[in-house]
């Protein structure tokens, strides 16, 4: 098909990329479990590998099935182009990679899931980078915070675990007037709620492990390009605009123009990091796609129902959904996500640590596992897990303090969760 302004999303998640195959005919986009791929002569293979054309040399840097992943992301985040990889950490690093040098720093949100918090602070050291984490709701510590040094700002549109709503085009307007890119990650929001480039964002990160699979079944990760940054127009990008000895001085900027960070992800990152994405994640990626704007739908719906019973119980102190009118960010939904505030949040139970723990204990239907954006409910206490490698002061930031618990809420019977989560309550705060 002809992706066009014409199609809406419920199109695009089904078509996007995807084209009869062309051998036998298959609608479906088949799995090309394929390592390498024949060159049609040695003339061939040298223009592929001279980035002179386009096309499938060993599945490590590209795959057929992984290419129409690649687009469909792309333009339902409304892109020019995508590298997927093996998971969400992997796309942060391959997003990262082409901007920073040793001593180079990013200036990341306080409120980034516990994992991204310690690749940032502790993991890239090794390679000489360093990261300054600072709230983005104060736009003038932003500010403050980038440097000379600073080559990207990074934050997330829903902030796991809290659900918190990012001003993503205040924090874009700030990056820009530094000359830096922003980088989003979008996994909890999904392009269904929010499409980050169209606030500002440069660069847009997924772990499509979460809503974009929405299954459970596999992990990904991939990093969409706007190409809307001029990546020229200073020094601080080398990678992108000076001559790049493993191509014969090739200027990625220069040659490929607006896909220049997309054509460096594959051909630099990808062949160098080698942080693939096998072809089968990325089919079963696509068919989850496919539903994906009928499934943030219902998780949304379930979503503020539960937020608002949580809300009026009394063995509850706190509930952080966005889509309640007594949360902060409440008024920015409207604006950041016009769908709704997604269905990641955190509630405080009253008992404290000891509390959260019997309450993921005496669950049923929710699965206490260290996931979210399935369509079965899932819980977890993320102080004991996900944020446990951090302080209590970066716990507090990050909204994974010791007595809440976080919630990703699936599709299925809003009444059948609330009665779960009524009876564990009763178990917790006994």
């Amino acid at each position: 098909m002809t992706d066009g302004p014409s199609y809406g999303f419920d199109t695009l998640q089904i078509h996007a990329g995807a084209r009869p195959d062309p051998a036998t005919g298959a609608r479906q986009t088949p799995i090309y479990q394929s390592t390498a791929f024949v060159f049609r002569d040695a003339e061939h293979a040298a223009a592929l590998f001279n980035l002179q054309e386009v096309g499938y040399i060993y599945s490590r840097l590209t795959n057929p099935t992984v290419a129409v992943l690649q687009e469909r992301i792309a333009t339902l985040e409304g892109g020019v182009g995508a590298v997927c990889c093996s998971s969400g950490h992997a796309a942060q690093i391959m997003a990262l990679f082409p901007l920073m040098r040793p001593g180079t720093n990013v200036v990341a949100s306080t409120r980034l899931y516990g994992g991204t918090v310690t690749q940032f602070s502790q993991t890239i050291k090794r390679f000489g980078w360093s990261a300054k984490f600072v709230d983005f709701d104060d736009l003038e510590a932003v500010k403050a915070a980038i440097d000379d040094d600073t080559r990207a700002v990074f934050g997330e549109a829903i902030a796991n675990p809290g659900g918190y709503i990012m001003d993503v085009r205040a924090v874009a307007d700030v990056a820009d007037a530094a000359g830096v890119p922003l980088i989003i990650d979008n996994t909890s929001a999904t392009p269904y709620l929010c499409r980050p480039i169209e606030h500002g964002a440069s660069l847009v990160v997924h772990s499509t492990t979460k809503y974009l699979t929405g299954n459970g079944t596999v992990t990904g990760g991939c990093v969409v390009d706007s190409g809307k940054f001029d990546w020229s127009a200073s020094d601080k990008f080398p990678s992108l605009s000076h001559p790049e000895p493993a191509y014969h001085g090739l200027k990625f900027h220069e040659t490929f123009g607006p896909l220049a960070f997309t054509f460096h992800g594959i051909a630099i990152g990808l062949r160098d990091l080698g942080m693939t994405m096998n072809p089968q994640a990325a089919h079963y990626t696509l068919m989850g796609i496919e539903t994906l704007s009928l499934r943030m739908e219902r998780h949304i719906e379930n979503a503020v129902k539960i937020a608002k019973w949580l809300e009026a119980d009394d063995r509850v102190d706190f509930v952080t959904y966005a889509g309640l009118e007594s949360s902060p960010y409440f008024t920015r939904v409207k604006d950041v996500c016009p769908r709704g505030a997604g269905a990641l949040f955190t509630f405080a139970v009253k008992g404290g640590y000891d509390a959260c723990i019997k309450l993921v204990d005496s669950l049923e239907i929710f699965s206490h596992v260290a996931n979210l954006g399935d369509t079965r409910s899932l819980i977890i206490h993320s102080a004991s897990t996900t944020h446990r490698q951090l302080s209590p002061e970066q716990q507090e930031a990050a909204g994974a303090a010791p007595n809440v618990v976080r919630v990703s809420i699936g599709t299925e019977d809003a009444d059948d969760l609330i009665a779960d989560l009524d009876r564990a309550l009763s178990a917790a705060t006994a």
